[in-house]
């Protein structure tokens, strides 16, 4: 268990995908995404697992990133947010995303 101060250390936010590029250097199948988490927190890089999402889909949608973990290097990458999904079996990661649209750096609570 854990209590509400070590849950609150975690900063996830709304963001919306602004590119998607192949990420062929990967070992996992992955894409190169820019997030932009609104002017406080700017454009950050992640390196998602989210490769049954055509780019389509993924350009220009909401999505939740935690983006105060320490950022890791794959494949010479930065990736510096983590893109938040549910962890299924038959899918893979399915993305967390707002149901309405929220304005980019809001803070998930």
């Amino acid at each position: 268990m854990i209590d509400t101060t070590q849950f609150q250390a975690v900063d996830m936010r709304v963001g919306r995908v602004v590119s998607v590029e192949e990420f062929p250097e990967a070992r996992v199948p992955a894409w190169k995404l820019h997030i932009d988490f609104g002017p406080g927190i700017g454009i950050k890089r992640s390196s998602a697992q989210i490769t049954h999402y055509s780019p389509e889909e993924l350009l220009d949608t909401l999505v939740v990133g935690c983006v105060n973990l320490t950022p890791r290097v794959i494949a010479r990458f930065p990736s510096e947010v983590l893109v938040m999904g549910a962890l299924d079996d038959a899918l893979g990661v399915v993305l967390l995303r707002p149901d309405k649209d929220a304005a980019p750096g809001s803070r998930i609570a």
